[in-house]
């Protein structure tokens, strides 16, 4: 059996993972599992043991599998969330719809962005290294990434940076694909 200090790197890795991947910040999760925001954060830092009733209000507000929290890989079968269960943000305009597993987060994040009229999701650079991957579904885009900028329309595919600052603007309405490696 794995050491104490083993559990609860992977219990508190697992469920910080799951929070931030549905973007949730500390306070809604503690609001949508009734755990306090004091106890989360207790938790995923590892310094909390929680009880087993604790765990399973968190598992069941953040939508992971309660039987699978600590093995650190994903239950057999097809793990599915439906449309209206994704979690999304919704950013000046753009509606960023969440379709990574949340043990993806930071290695290899999905998104399926939807922009108004004239919109634009603009970011500060991530990690070193990082990379977006962009595809047009609809609409017209430009995508900046640095002093680089590329016009773009359906079914195109941009690849750059993500290290700088970057922007992701619509002329009109549009809909895209983005993949966020290494963020």
């Amino acid at each position: 059996m794995a050491d104490r200090s083993d559990i609860h790197d992977r219990l508190a890795a697992s469920l910080r993972a799951a929070r931030k991947a549905r973007g949730l910040s500390l306070d809604a999760a503690a609001k949508l599992s009734g755990v306090s925001r004091s106890m989360v954060s207790q938790i995923e830092r590892g310094e909390s043991s929680p009880t087993v009733a604790t765990l399973w209000a968190l598992t069941q507000a953040l939508q992971l599998d309660f039987a699978g929290l600590l093995e650190g890989r994903p239950a057999p079968g097809i793990d599915v969330t439906r449309a209206a269960a994704a979690p999304v943000i919704d950013r000046a305009g753009v509606k960023i719809r969440i379709l990574s597993a949340p043990e993806s987060v930071g290695t290899h994040e999905v998104y399926e962005l939807v922009f108004a009229k004239g919109a634009k999701l603009a970011s500060e650079a991530h990690s070193p290294g990082c990379r977006e991957h962009l595809t047009v579904l609809e609409g017209r885009l430009t995508v900046t990434s640095g002093e680089a900028g590329e016009r773009l329309g359906p079914g195109d595919v941009a690849r750059y940076p993500a290290d700088r600052a970057h922007e992701i603007a619509a002329e009109g309405t549009a809909r895209a694909i983005l993949i966020v490696q290494d963020s």
